[in-house]
């Protein structure tokens, strides 16, 4: 069997994540030089991304870095959360979810540790797809071919079945290297229709020329 796939990103895709400007408000009440979280941060933000660090580490890096007490390295975590998690895309999820038998559905997610829970949690995208793949679970993330690699092996799919859509033109490129069909996410409707397309055209066979 070679099931046709589709494979989503979560922030930017199923989640509507606009910058809030949590990092700034902090570095302005701390009276802290403008991008001084970043700088200070990066290289835990990035250990994170690939589960370099455990949740309570990053809190430790927090408190020590920005010299924040308990309660504000609480209210820190808090604003950095609100902006990671934004808000559903109603509309994407609600059309994901009716595939559900008509393809194998997956997510891969350039994450952070502790995002698995709090998606879960207010998303329910574990009942959404039958696979999450996340950076931060597998020590490499997008666009590295290998995680691509981990999200087809995951679902048990040929790469040349999957249609993944991702709303960082990076990722979209290096998912068609590895030999995946690949969207840009720009808006639903544009998304949806190449979603049905990918579905309508069917899996690829050997010897015959794909669709899509």
């Amino acid at each position: 069997m070679n099931p046709t796939c589709v494979i989503l990103d979560i922030g930017g895709v199923l989640e509507c994540t606009p910058a809030t400007g949590w990092a700034q408000r902090w570095e302005e009440r701390l009276e802290l030089p403008l991008g001084t979280v970043t700088e200070r941060m990066r290289d835990v933000w990035a250990a994170g991304s690939v589960g370099g660090v455990g949740e309570r580490e990053v809190r430790e890096e927090v408190a020590a870095r920005l010299r924040l007490d308990a309660s504000q390295v609480e209210a820190f975590m808090a604003d950095l959360w609100h902006e990671y998690l934004g808000t559903p895309n109603e509309e994407l999820i609600s059309y994901v979810r009716a595939l559900r038998g008509r393809c194998r559905l997956g997510i891969l997610s350039n994450g952070f540790v502790g995002a698995r829970e709090r998606e879960t949690e207010m998303y329910r995208f574990d009942e959404l797809v039958e696979q999450i793949v996340y950076s931060h679970e597998i020590g490499v993330g997008k666009p590295d071919a290998r995680a691509f690699e981990a999200a087809c092996e995951s679902l048990d799919v040929s790469p040349r079945n999957c249609l993944f859509v991702d709303d960082a033109a990076a990722n979209v490129e290096a998912a068609r290297a590895v030999g995946m069909q690949a969207h840009l996410f720009e808006d639903n409707a544009r998304t949806i229709a190449r979603i049905a397309a990918h579905l309508d055209a069917g899996p690829s066979v050997p010897g015959r020329s794909s669709h899509g």
